[in-house]
Formats: structure tokens, C-alpha cells, sequence
């Protein structure tokens, strides 16, 4: 609308009713709206390419960390981190890259964020040639991510936890979600009880014939743990511990569509559960479908309704979420923007529509 055609009218009540109805709803609308802002990490990243987001709550702010170089594989990709400071993303920094004893160097992958009960703020990341034959890697800041340790690596047979954030226990244990590529698409858990200092790695979790990988784990309300990912079924996968993530129920397939793509979920402090993930049906190409990326609730952690686009523009890439809900209530999702950018989006939960409950 142009401003000049209100202007121009003579009549104060043809001006004040026309207002009315053309700014009001609009502001209502807004208002309303449970997306309370969008912004890219760095509007200058440092690399050509980037992706595989995680984000972290700390009394210092957010703290958002990702893997970029030349291009996912290339020996040129290292870890970058940034600060929420003053309302505003630092400049982005490399914390870590893949350079080895005889200079060599390969590339990183899938940084995730933690930070324990204790205040310690941990970094786990893998190095290798591929998802194949890469090994864990920890790091860990006393200051909110103001600085680091020396990057240690991670006993054998140990990954680390390998797309989504742990979770920390009643009893202070933290369970870690991980799973293997090699020789097959395998989901387990791995534990440590003296904060994050050493891991036991569980079984891996039955399969029943489904390939997954990168599960995230949601506390549920009666006490289960509910571990839920990606597959190559087409849809993601679930499934459910009662003794504290020791045991696993098989793996089973919810009804919640997905292109082979990450996802990521949290528990809500409401009772709720939210997922955000690619909801299209997997193509011929691995990235075909992750041009919408979207958010779904649920009251149960297996019914599933979709409530948030966050993107949908087809033949691009909008990816590997990472979502977290912080002290003050607000959920925080990080994710791949078309591979060149990370996009923070906050997201007021309270205005998000709740669920029907299932039957």
C-alpha cells in the first residue's frame, strides 16, 4: 500500500477505518507470529562452504559452532566457532582442524556442543577421510567457549556423540547418541558417569532391518529416553529405554517422512516435544528434499504434527538442524543455509499450536 493514497483522503474516519483494516491485521499477524527473529551467523562467513550446525545455552550466551572449508571432504575443513556477545555473533574462529603429526591434513566433521551440570563446556567433533574411518576428537572451555584445551582423541571404538547433543541424567550420567557407517547403517548410545572424562559404548541398538544413523534423544516425562533419526526407509526411525538408555527396543519406523536427511529434537521444559527435520520424500540424489525444512510437535514423542515452516524453496539446501531450548524458555535452532551460511532462528514455543493428543 502506498502511503500517498491515505494521505490524500479528506475524510478522518475514511482514514482511521481504512487504517484499521489494512495495518492492524497485518500487526496482529505479526505479533502472533512464533518466529521471534532469523539471522545468519556471520553475513561474511570465513569459508566457501559450511554446514553441520550445533548450538549451545551457557550464563555467557549462545555459543554455535559448524565445520567449513573448500567443500565437506576436503582436508581444508576445520571447526568454527562463534559467541552470542552484546546481542550480537562474533566473528567466526577456527577452533579446530584435522592436521596431523607429519603436517598432513584431513577434514572435520559434525561439531556438537554440550555443557554438563558442572559448567564444563565440552566440543566433540570427528577427523577422517570419511564417516567410515573418522574418530572422535573432545575439547572442552572452562569460560563459556572464550577458550579451549587441546583437542584430545577419543579412546578406540568411542566416536563421540555423532550429529546431536547428549543428554545429562538424574543421576549425572550423560548419554551420548551415536552411530557407525561402516559395513552398515548402526544407531548406539555411549556413557560416561565422570563428566565426560571417559565413555563406555553400548550395544548397538536392533535394527530390524532399518539403516539409521544419527539418532537424537528426548527425555520423556514417565522416564523413558526415546532415541529418534534418520533413516533410509524414508521415514524416521524411534525407538525407547526404560533402565536409562542400558537397553533399547528395537527400531521401528515412525510416521514422519524424512529424505535420508538430519534432524534434530529436544524435550520441551512444557511437557511437549519438538522436532525440526526435511519432511519431503527422499530423490534420486542424497540432497533431493532438504529444499523445506520444517517443525514438528508432539505430545508423545511417536505422533508427529507439523506446526513451522522455516524454509521451502525446492533445489536448494536448508539442513542438519540443531535445536536447543534455552534458561529463558526460547528454542534456538542453527542450520545449513544453501551450504554457505548458518541461519539462527528463535522460535517463542508458548505460541506454536499444541498438538490433539493421539486416539
Amino acid at each position: 500500500m502506498k502511503y500517498g493514497v491515505l494521505l490524500q483522503a479528506r475524510s478522518f474516519g475514511f482514514r482511521l477505518a481504512f487504517a484499521l483494516l489494512i495495518v492492524m491485521p497485518f500487526r496482529a499477524g505479526a505479533m502472533q507470529s512464533s518466529v521471534v527473529s532469523t539471522e545468519f551467523v556471520s553475513t561474511h562467513p570465513p569459508t566457501p562452504q559450511c554446514h553441520a550446525g550445533t548450538i549451545v545455552d551457557t550464563p555467557g550466551g549462545l555459543v554455535a559452532a559448524w565445520f567449513g572449508g573448500k567443500q565437506e571432504r576436503d582436508p581444508s575443513v576445520g571447526i568454527w566457532l562463534s559467541r552470542h556477545l552484546s546481542g550480537q555473533w562474533t566473528r567466526p574462529r577456527e577452533v579446530a582442524n584435522g592436521r596431523q603429526p607429519d603436517g598432513s591434513r584431513l577434514p572435520t566433521w559434525n561439531p556438537v556442543l554440550f555443557r554438563s551440570a558442572t559448567g564444563r563446556l565440552m566440543l566433540f567433533y570427528k577427523i577422517g577421510p570419511d564417516p567410515q574411518h573418522w574418530w572422535g576428537m573432545r575439547m572442552t572451555s572452562d569460560d563459556d567457549g572464550a577458550s579451549w584445551s587441546a583437542p584430545r582423541r577419543l579412546p578406540p571404538g568411542i566416536l563421540g556423540p555423532i550429529k546431536n547433543k547428549p543428554i545429562q541424567l538424574a543421576n549425572g550420567e550423560i548419554l551420548s547418541p551415536s552411530s557407525t557407517e561402516q559395513g552398515g547403517w548402526r544407531v548406539h548410545t555411549e556413557r560416561s558417569v565422570d563428566d565426560g572424562k571417559t565413555w563406555v559404548a553400548g550395544n548397538d541398538i536392533s535394527s530390524h532391518g532399518i539403516d539409521a544413523i544419527q539418532p537424537s534423544l528426548l527425555s520423556m516425562r514417565d522416564g523413558t529416553i526415546e532415541a529418534v533419526g534418520r533413516t533410509r526407509q524414508g521415514k524416521l526411525f524411534w525407538s525407547r529405554s526404560g533402565d536409562a538408555g542400558h537397553h533399547w527396543s528395537p527400531l521401528g519406523l515412525l510416521e514422519v517422512t524424512n529424505p535420508n536427511a538430519g534432524i534434530d529434537a529436544v524435550s520441551l521444559t512444557d511437557g511437549r516435544y519438538l522436532l525440526v527435520y526435511n519432511p519431503t520424500l527422499p530423490g534420486p540424489h542424497w540432497w533431493d528434499g532438504r529444499g523445506t525444512l520444517a517443525v514438528a510437535l508432539s505430545a508423545d514423542g511417536l505422533h508427529w504434527k507439523r506446526v513451522l515452516t522455516l524454509e521451502s524453496q525446492p533445489g536448494r539446501e536448508y539442513s542438519y538442524p540443531a535445536v536447543i531450548q534455552s534458561r529463558d524458555g526460547l528454542v534456538h535452532v542453527l542450520y545449513t543455509w544453501q551450504r554457505t551460511r548458518m541461519r539462527h532462528v528463535v522460535i517463542d514455543p508458548a505460541l506454536l499450536p499444541t498438538p490433539a493428543p493421539p486416539g
